[in-house]
């Protein structure tokens, strides 16, 4: 038998009931509370990821697996989240987080990705060249765009590229569709890029400047002065001179 009494509802649910609206008696709470806490709650954990977001680095979590393994008492559930994070101006890094749950594997992820960014070389809006890279069996074709085009990639790829602030860029993908290997596959094509110009002047042995390096003069070698001769003393040079004195005492007679 159903109790129609408000009273008994009352001590059931644990509620109040107020007569306002036009639906007749509405229940204010209950075991679960009032609606506008549970709204508040939902507005919190929207203002953390705010907070995430406003921390000046661009977070992308790319793609969130569960992983399930058959164990003795049954199965046991583990998910990873592949997250790429960057600042949108050149440095971009990427993480695989394991953990029981998804909260704790996106943390993982995030952690791993902020200590693996490294920059990357980038030409105003675009990248300075093509590139291939393969990582497994996913390959990535990287191809520079015109101002404007936008990013014409997708999955993974995408999110790389909006992490390191590339604007205009053409890729294909080929191969395996696995998101983890196309996102690394990425990332080694990044870590590839070279600047044309400077990395002309570094196989000439140029140097980093754009000025050649200036050659070291040449000095001429300093050599000693030589060694003058010890002057004879007069009792040796006597007898140097006596030949000389015959030969005038000789001639003399005769003339």
């Amino acid at each position: 038998m159903v109790s129609t009494n408000r009273g008994d509802r009352e001590n059931r649910g644990g509620g109040s009931w107020s007569d306002d609206g036009p639906g007749g008696p509405r229940r204010d709470g209950g075991r679960g509370g009032p609606r506008g806490d549970r709204r508040g709650g939902r507005g919190e954990r929207r203002s953390r990821r705010d907070e995430t977001e406003d921390s000046g680095l661009i977070e992308r979590v790319v793609k969130i697996r569960r992983v399930s393994k058959v164990v003795k008492g049954g199965r046991h559930l583990t998910f990873n989240a592949m997250v790429v994070v960057g600042d949108g101006a050149g440095n971009v890094g990427s993480g695989l987080g394991k953990a029981g749950a998804v909260p704790d594997a996106v943390r993982k992820g995030t952690s791993v990705a902020r200590k693996d960014m490294h920059p990357i070389t980038l030409k105003e809006t675009t990248i300075p060249h093509e590139m291939v890279a393969k990582y497994g069996a996913a390959k990535v074709l990287l191809m520079p765009a015109a101002p404007g085009t936008g990013i014409i990639a997708g999955g993974g790829v995408r999110a790389v590229m909006e992490a390191a602030g590339v604007r205009d860029v053409l890729s294909k993908t080929y191969g395996s569709n696995n998101t983890i290997n196309i996102v690394k596959a990425t990332m080694k094509a990044l870590s590839q890029m070279r600047d044309p110009v400077f990395e002309s002047r570094r196989r000439r042995g140029l140097g980093a400047s754009p000025t050649p390096a200036v050659q070291p003069t040449a000095v001429p070698p300093v050599t000693a002065p030589a060694a003058s001769a010890p002057e004879d003393s007069p009792a040796e040079s006597a007898p140097a001179d006596a030949p000389s004195q015959e030969v005038t005492a000789q001639a003399s007679p005769g003339s």
